[in-house]
């Protein structure tokens, strides 16, 4: 069985720090505010002593859309926020990934979900775009 595709990624062009900051002014300008953050490696040096590149977890969420899919299935929440990952990929280089909305409707077979998943990947796509490849 060949795995479905959920993540829509982007190669940034420029450090860590200043990504994560663009990427945090791209979401906002979609409706998308952070909800979360996990600095996957702090985590695992401070817990286990492992190192590992710069890797963090933002966890976005557009409160309209939320509301809508909400409204058709509340075990949607198990799904939420969007989780966007933002990574070391080598010097100089940053990789930007966030989880295809579209994954939500495959994963719970309700096809009413969508149009709000529609809705969420256009602003996450356009989003990651203005990032620049």
């Amino acid at each position: 069985m060949i795995g479905m595709a959920y993540a829509m990624t982007v190669r940034v062009a420029g450090s860590f720090p200043e990504t994560v900051a663009r990427v945090r002014d791209a979401l906002k300008d979609q409706g998308f505010g952070v909800l979360t953050e996990i600095d996957v490696q702090a985590t695992l040096r401070e817990k286990l002593g492992e190192q590992m590149e710069d890797y963090l977890i933002l966890g976005a969420c557009n409160p309209p859309l939320a509301h809508r899919a909400l409204g058709i299935d509340r075990e949607i929440g198990l799904l939420l926020p969007c989780n966007v990952v933002v990574r070391s990929d080598g010097p100089g280089t940053t990789l930007v990934q966030a989880l295809d909305p579209q994954t939500m409707v495959q994963i719970t077979g309700r096809p009413e979900l969508k149009e709000v998943a529609d809705d969420a990947a256009a602003r996450l796509q356009a989003a990651l775009a203005t990032l620049g490849g």
